[in-house]
């Protein structure tokens, strides 16, 4: 399953030259296999089968389905699907089940698609490891000894290793595409705007966006066409012209420019990766595109504003879990001591750290000299890549400084491990599209290759990532 294209699945599902019960099936075994050593899904739905069948059976009544109806995909935890527990990797809403469905998941359950499982992430997606999951750390099929990235790591995982050909996460800050990255698959973090954030239980509001994982960047767009659009429960959400996979496929890169930002190549970068990257930007230019250097001069500021901006409204958005309303209790003396006991136990360190960091940045007498700078700082940010394409189509640059590290490795070091988001946080804050997609090895181990285009600028990506996946051939390579 994991060598076919959802083009090729589609074919065969409508040809009834395989049946959705047999690709699930296939599915489910293959967690069976593997999921044991890594990790990758906190629950299998037991009623994957069921919906499989009931797909068969409306396509042998002859009803006009989707073309992808039928086809297996895995969520993260933080999404919603009712009936269903959403913990965000947290003991603080372990038993929580959702009481409706997120607007991606009636898109995919009005599609049929089938959901075959939850995905492993670090808790409230504060992490770039997935080590940070109340249930345990998902592991790297290249190496398990290593890190899948994250927050989105279960998801990740569970297409590198073949257990299902899609799968969503959440991109906060890199939280798909660095994942993505160091499992050599390719990752999409849409526009803000793009794909609806309702039932996605929130970190960053400014920030978050529901995002896609697949092989083949190809698969990324047959599955946003089904999630993205208008979403009257959204007021973030855009109208937007449709996207034809079919007029993609067929488009070169010819004269397109494409900048690289010397600020993203700098001291401290693995050399391996930097030439890895390197060399897929040739690939891009004998293709021909023009290469020309370009400058992001506030990207050193990025890092510090996002973390600032990220915690400041993690600290608001994580204010409902008291252990009354929502979430895990523990009984006090006393009110406040009922909220204490409460959060403190229900909550991991690395979410109690973001909450006092952004707590703090938000209290009266540091909100000016912290979350307002770090907003205006965010504004700059923009502002650069609106200068730059008005002169190049699209960037192109590292998704990860490094290949992924050991387990373990960074635990005791915040700040190494927030480092590791240098590369994509910015898109986040710039609120543009950025992809990620396998442009070799390094030490190996897999490297991913960052492109990011101006707002709504998704069909470039498209096409600049199907050429380079044309002329390589990286996303087939399998752990």
């Amino acid at each position: 399953m994991s060598k076919q294209t959802m083009r090729e699945l589609a074919v065969a599902l409508e040809a009834k030259e395989v049946s959705s019960e047999e690709l699930v099936t296939q599915s489910l075994r293959t967690i069976e296999e593997k999921d044991g050593e890594l990790h990758a899904f906190l629950e299998v739905f037991e009623d994957a089968l069921a919906q499989a069948k009931e797909v068969d059976s409306r396509r042998a009544q002859g009803e006009s389905l989707h073309p992808l109806s039928g086809i297996p995909i895995a969520l993260k935890d933080n999404i919603l699907v009712q009936g269903k527990i959403a913990s965000a990797g947290s003991h603080m809403l372990e038993n929580y089940r959702a009481a409706y469905d997120a607007t991606v998941v009636e898109r995919l359950k009005q599609t049929g698609f089938v959901m075959v499982g939850r995905t492993n992430m670090d808790e409230f997606a504060m992490g770039s490891s997935t080590e940070n999951s109340h249930f345990g750390p998902t592991k790297n099929p290249w190496d398990k000894e290593r890190v899948p990235g994250g927050s989105s790591g279960g998801s990740a995982v569970a297409v590198a290793s073949g257990m299902v050909p899609l799968a969503l996460g959440s991109d906060t800050g890199g939280s798909v595409r660095q994942p993505a990255a160091l499992c050599g698959i390719s990752g999409l973090k849409p526009t803000y705007g793009r794909v609806s954030r309702r039932g996605l239980i929130a970190l960053a509001s400014s920030l978050d966006q529901i995002s896609p994982f697949a092989r083949r960047v190809e698969d990324l767009v047959w599955l946003m066409q089904v999630i993205e659009g208008k979403d009257p429960l959204d007021a973030t959400t855009s109208d937007l012209e449709s996207t034809s996979v079919s007029s993609l496929v067929s488009q070169d890169i010819k004269g397109l420019r494409l900048g690289v930002p010397k600020e993203y190549f700098v001291k401290g970068m693995d050399e391996e990766v930097k030439q890895r990257v390197m060399e897929a930007i040739v690939v891009l230019e004998r293709a021909g595109a023009e290469i020309v250097e370009v400058s992001l001069p506030h990207t050193s500021y990025a890092l510090a504003a996002y973390y600032l901006i990220m915690p400041a409204e993690a600290s608001s958005n994580l204010g409902r879990y008291d252990g009354l309303r929502y979430g895990y209790a523990s009984q006090g003396n006393t009110l406040v001591e009922t909220y204490e006991r409460s959060r403190s136990e229900g909550f991991g360190q690395e979410v109690k750290r973001r909450i006092m960091l952004g707590t703090f940045a938000l209290s009266a007498g540091y909100y000016d000299a912290y979350y307002k700078k770090a907003t205006q700082v965010r504004g700059l940010i923009r502002k650069d890549f609106e200068e730059v394409f008005q002169r190049v189509d699209a960037v192109v640059c590292p998704t990860s400084p490094c290949v992924a590290w050991k387990l373990g490795e960074k635990m005791e070091d915040p700040l190494a491990m927030y480092l590791s988001d240098i590369y994509t946080l910015s898109a986040n804050l710039a609120a543009i599209p950025a992809l990620s997609v396998p442009c070799g090895f390094a030490h190996d181990l897999p490297v991913g290759l960052q492109l990011m285009s101006r707002p709504f600028g998704e069909d470039m990506l498209y096409r600049l990532g199907m050429t380079y996946q044309s002329l390589t051939d990286w996303h087939t390579r399998e752990p």
